[in-house]
């Protein structure tokens, strides 16, 4: 079984959510007492956020490449950062280590494919929705990427950061978010897809009538997957 390597706190309530889907991942496919090979370098979020609000994305750089460092030399065998906001400097990291960082939205675009999704809602902190780094792997794959509008980026960005990363889970806010969605089921969109690793604590299956995509699921089950291959 392959070493992984998981980068998390950010928030550590969507951490929780890894290491517990790769461990069922594990168990399931192997059975008895199996477990997962994981090493997990949790980070203090406070720092992390004090610098992306201030657009210091040099600094955070450090902050994630030490910590990938560490888990490098640490004998993993590829690492997952878990978070989509951070892969947003995922070239910057992945040049400084010599093992695989497992792409987020590689492995959600893939997700995607399989299951012939071909128009998406994307939805994340303001960085996910309005930037490319995460939506870029998805249109190179033919996948239409739309994202709500301006003042909806901007109720769900806060919803992210003052509610769901300090462990509040609203029920309006949940309304809130899920009348976002409504509103944009005119664009005939195929899927939902949650790119941020907190929004799948709010969101489930059960509360819409789209087909739901929760990156943190897709990417711990990836992680999973890729640490049985030599088996």
């Amino acid at each position: 079984m392959k070493r992984i390597g998981l980068i998390g706190g950010m928030s550590w309530e969507s951490t929780i959510p890894y290491y517990k889907i790769i461990n069922e991942e594990i168990s399931a496919k192997l059975g008895a007492l199996h477990s997962a090979n994981i090493i997990l370098y949790s980070l203090d979020f406070y720092e992390l956020e004090k610098y992306q609000s201030k657009d210091d994305w040099e600094k955070v750089g450090e902050i994630i490449i030490n910590a990938a460092k560490i888990l490098e030399n640490s004998n993993c065998d590829f690492i997952l950062i878990c978070t989509n906001t951070i892969h947003k400097i995922y070239e910057k990291i992945q040049n400084q280590i010599k093992i695989p960082i497992i792409h987020i939205a590689e492995a959600t675009a893939k997700e995607l494919l399989n299951k012939n999704i071909k128009r998406i809602l994307l939805l994340g902190t303001k960085y996910t929705m309005k930037e490319n780094f995460i939506k870029k792997f998805l249109i190179k794959n033919k996948i239409d990427v739309l994202i709500p509008e301006e003042e909806d980026i901007n109720t769900i960005n806060n919803i992210i950061f003052n509610e769901l990363c300090l462990g509040i889970f609203n029920h309006n806010s949940k309304n809130k978010i899920i009348e976002i969605i409504q509103k944009m089921e005119k664009h005939e969109l195929k899927g939902i897809v949650l790119g941020c690793t907190e929004l799948g604590l709010l969101i489930k299956q059960e509360d819409l009538n789209i087909e739901l995509f929760d990156t943190t699921v897709i990417h711990a089950k990836e992680a999973a997957h890729l640490s049985l291959e030599s088996i």
